[in-house]
C-alpha cells in the first residue's frame, strides 16, 4: 500500500488536475490546427475493442456520475499501484546543484544534478527562456538528456530545445548510465531486489522532476506537462498517468497498450517484467523464452494500459502515433473519451498518425501546438 504521504500527494494531485480547467482555453491561433485530432476516424468512432471498461468497479457496478468516477478512479489507481509496487515518498523539496550555465539562443541552459529517487542522482538540463513572470514548463524524457536539448544524433527528438524556443521552461532528463550498461531503467531499492516495476519507477522519477520544475521561480506549477518518444513515450505515459500534477502529456509512439510487436516490449525486465538476474533473453516471449514477473500476470488478469490512460481524465493527452500506434489504437482511447464524456468535458484525448516510428516535423508541430493550447493559455 502507498505511504500516507504518497496518498496525500495523490489526492492533492486530483485537486490540481481539477484546477487546470481555466488554462485549457489556450491560444486561439493554434486551436484550429489541432482540433481534428480529437475526433477518431469514422471507422473507429465508438469502437471499444475487447478492452474492459475502466468505468466498471471491481464488484461489477458501473460508474454513472462524476462522483462515482472519483471513487472508481481511486480504486483503479490503488489497484495498479499494488500491482506495480508502491512508490517511495516523493522528493517534494529537491536540492538542485547547478554544474554549468551557458547562453543559447533565447534561453539559458543549466546543467543540473538532483536526486530523482531516494537512492539515485541524475544529471539533466534545464532550459530557461528569456522573459519575466511565471511560465509553462515541460519535462522531457529519453535514453539520455542530450538528445532533447538538440545535441543528439537523431532528428526530431529535440523536444526540450523546440519548446524552449517557444517560451517553455524545459527540463530534459534521461537514463544515461543504465542505457550504457543495458539495464535501461531505474530500480528501487536496487536492481537485485526491486520492489517497484522499473517502468513505474521511471514514472516516480518523472514526478520528482516535476517537483524540480515546480520550485523554480520562473515556472507556474499548475502548467507543467511531460513528453517523450518511444522508450521516452512509455516513460511519459506512466509518469503522467500515475502522477496527477502533470497538467497534460504527449506520448510519441510508445505502444499505448500491450502487444506482441517487438517495440511494444513491456515484457522486458526493465519495463513491467522485472525479475532478479540473470534476465531472460531479450525479445518477444516464446514457449522457450517466456515473459516473467508481473507482465504475464497482467495478461492473465486481462489488464491493459487503457486503464492507466483513464487516470488522465480530465487532463488532456496526445498520442503522437507512428508504426506502433496506428489508428486502431482508438479502440483503447475511446475508453478515455467515455470517461471524459461522463465528466462532461470534450477534446481531452487526441491522436495523430504517421507511417514510421520516428517522429517528423509535421507530427512534432502538433505536439508543440498541443502544449501551446493547453499550457500557454
Amino acid at each position: 500500500m502507498q505511504s500516507l504521504t504518497n496518498r496525500r500527494t495523490f489526492l492533492g494531485g486530483l485537486t490540481a488536475g481539477a484546477v487546470v480547467g481555466p488554462s485549457l482555453l489556450g491560444r486561439p491561433d493554434v486551436i484550429g490546427a489541432i482540433d481534428p485530432y480529437f475526433t477518431p476516424p469514422k471507422k473507429w468512432r465508438g469502437k471499444l475493442g475487447a478492452f474492459r471498461s475502466p468505468l466498471v468497479f471491481k464488484d461489477g457496478a458501473r460508474a454513472k456520475t462524476p462522483a462515482d468516477w472519483a471513487r472508481r478512479r481511486l480504486e483503479l489507481r490503488e489497484d495498479w499501484m499494488r500491482l506495480l509496487g508502491a512508490w517511495p515518498e516523493l522528493i517534494a523539496e529537491p536540492k538542485v546543484e547547478v554544474l554549468e550555465s551557458k547562453r543559447r539562443e533565447n534561453f539559458r541552459q543549466l546543467k543540473v544534478r538532483f536526486k530523482w529517487t531516494p537512492v539515485e542522482t541524475t544529471t539533466g538540463y534545464l532550459l530557461i527562456p528569456d522573459g519575466k513572470g511565471k511560465r509553462p514548463a515541460v519535462v522531457t524524457v529519453f535514453y539520455e538528456p542530450e538528445t532533447a536539448i538538440g545535441l543528439g544524433k537523431n532528428p526530431h527528438r529535440d523536444f526540450a530545445l523546440q519548446l524552449a524556443r517557444r517560451g517553455f521552461v524545459a527540463l530534459s532528463i534521461g537514463t544515461t548510465e543504465t542505457t550504457n550498461n543495458g539495464t535501461y531503467a531505474t530500480y528501487f531499492p536496487s536492481i537485485k531486489n526491486a520492489t517497484v516495476q522499473p517502468l513505474s519507477m521511471l514514472g516516480c522519477a518523472a514526478a520528482n522532476a516535476w517537483h524540480v520544475l515546480a520550485q523554480r521561480p520562473e515556472v507556474d506549477s499548475k502548467r507543467i506537462g511531460i513528453v517523450g518518444h518511444s522508450y521516452g513515450g512509455k516513460w511519459a505515459m506512466f509518469g503522467s498517468c500515475l502522477f496527477d500534477k502533470f497538467a497534460c502529456a504527449a506520448w510519441s509512439d510508445p505502444g499505448i497498450v500491450f502487444d506482441t510487436r517487438p517495440s511494444v516490449n513491456y515484457w522486458e525486465p526493465w519495463y513491467l517484467g522485472y525479475h532478479p538476474k540473470p534476465w531472460r533473453k531479450r525479445g518477444v516471449p516464446t514457449a522457450t523464452n517466456p515473459a516473467r514477473g508481473l507482465y504475464p500476470k497482467l495478461l492473465a488478469a486481462h489488464r491493459d494500459l487503457h486503464e492507466l490512460h483513464a487516470l488522465m481524465a480530465p487532463r488532456p493527452f496526445l498520442v503522437s502515433g507512428g508504426s506502433e500506434d496506428g489508428p486502431h489504437r482508438w479502440q483503447a482511447l475511446n475508453h478515455s473519451i467515455a470517461v471524459n464524456d461522463l465528466l462532461g468535458v470534450k477534446n481531452r484525448v487526441a491522436m495523430t498518425n504517421r507511417p514510421a516510428h520516428s517522429p517528423n516535423e509535421k507530427s512534432n508541430a502538433v505536439i508543440y501546438n498541443f502544449f501551446e493550447r493547453f499550457l500557454q493559455g
